[in-house]
C-alpha cells in the first residue's frame, strides 16, 4: 500500500481535481460508489473563499486526443461547501484532499484555515494559477510569489499542502523549489495547458471565453516531461496527471518519479477509469509478469 504524506493509500490513483463530481456520482450509483470508489484519494473541485458561478457556455469543445475547457471554477464558497458538500464527501471511503484558490493571501489563509480545521480533510491542494490581485502576477508561474505564499500558509495548519504547479512557465522546477523552500509538502502536475479552438460552423471562438485549458492525452508528452525537470529540482513528492487514460500511461508517470497519478479526462469518458487504471497498473507492475511480444515491421 503506497503512502504519499504519511497518508496511507489503497493504490497510486486518485483524481484530479474538478473532474469527478463525486457526490452526483453517489445519486447515481448509490451506495455501491461506495463499495466501488474508483480512487484511493478524492481531490474536490476547487472551491473558493465566495461562491462563483462559471464561465457562461460553451464552456467544453473537443479537440483531437484531447478536450478544451473553460468551467471557471464553479462552486458553492467555503462556507457553503462546509456547510453541504463536506458532510457528503466525508462519507467517502477514502481519504479527502480539498483544493482551494484564492486571489490574495488573505483569503488563501481563510480557506485553509478553515478546511485545515477540519478532521474530514486528510491534505489541502493549493491551485494558484489565479492572479494576486496585489502584484498582478500568476501565483503559480512567479516563484517568489509561490514561496510567499507558502511561507504564509506553512503556519495555519499541520495538514500537508500540496502546490499543483501550472504547465505554462517555461521553469517549473524552479516553481517547485520554490514551493518546498515554502513549505510545501508536496507538488502536483501537470494543470491545463492555455490554449483555444475556432468553431468550424460559425468562425467564431469555440469557447465563450474565447480560450481555455487542454487536457487529455495530447498533453501526456508535456506533462512528463515537466516532471521530469520538477523531479531533477527538488526532492518534492509529484503527482503525475495530464492524459493518463490506461495503466500503460499511468506507468510511465510512475517511472519519471511521480508518487501518485491523477486522472482527469478519462472520467468524462469512464466514470470507472480510475478503478480500471488501477488494474491495470497492478498487472503491469506485478513481478514476474512477462512482456508482451513486440510486433516485427520490418
Amino acid at each position: 500500500m503506497p503512502e504519499f504524506c504519511g497518508i496511507q493509500l489503497a493504490h497510486p490513483v486518485i483524481n484530479a481535481s474538478g473532474t469527478y463530481d463525486a457526490v452526483a456520482a453517489r445519486k447515481v450509483f448509490g451506495d455501491q460508489l461506495l463499495e466501488e470508489f474508483p480512487f484511493s484519494a478524492f481531490v474536490s473541485k476547487t472551491i473558493t473563499p465566495e461562491p462563483r458561478a462559471g464561465n457562461p457556455p460553451q464552456r467544453i469543445w473537443e479537440t483531437p486526443a484531447g478536450m478544451l475547457n473553460s468551467i471557471g471554477l464553479p462552486n458553492k464558497g467555503l462556507e457553503g461547501f462546509l456547510a453541504e458538500d463536506l458532510p457528503q464527501l466525508a462519507e467517502l471511503p477514502v481519504p479527502l484532499i480539498v483544493s482551494v484558490m484564492a486571489t490574495n493571501r488573505e483569503d488563501f489563509s481563510r480557506l485553509v484555515e478553515a478546511v485545515g480545521g477540519r478532521d474530514e480533510v486528510a491534505a489541502i491542494e493549493l491551485n494558484v494559477s489565479c492572479p494576486n490581485v496585489h502584484s498582478g502576477l500568476i501565483v503559480g508561474e512567479q516563484p517568489a510569489e509561490t514561496e510567499a505564499l507558502l511561507e504564509t500558509l506553512r503556519p495555519l495548519t499541520a495538514k500537508p499542502l500540496i502546490v499543483k504547479l501550472t504547465p505554462n512557465v517555461a521553469d517549473p522546477g524552479a516553481v517547485a523549489v520554490a514551493a518546498e523552500a515554502g513549505g510545501a509538502n508536496a507538488v502536483s502536475l501537470i494543470n491545463t495547458l492555455k490554449a483555444s479552438a475556432i468553431d468550424p460552423a460559425s468562425g467564431e471562438p469555440a469557447l465563450a471565453m474565447g480560450h481555455g485549458g487542454l487536457s487529455g492525452p495530447a498533453v501526456r508528452p508535456i506533462a512528463l516531461a515537466q516532471l521530469r525537470a520538477v523531479q531533477s529540482a527538488c526532492e518534492l513528492p509529484m503527482i503525475g496527471m495530464g492524459g493518463i487514460s490506461s495503466g500503460a500511461d499511468a506507468a510511465e508517470f510512475l517511472a519519471v518519479g511521480a508518487s501518485l497519478v491523477a486522472v482527469g479526462t478519462e472520467n468524462f469518458r469512464d466514470p470507472r477509469a480510475g478503478s480500471r487504471i488501477a488494474g491495470e497498473l497492478e498487472k503491469a507492475t506485478s513481478p514476474g509478469r512477462t512482456a508482451e511480444p513486440v510486433l516485427d515491421l520490418e
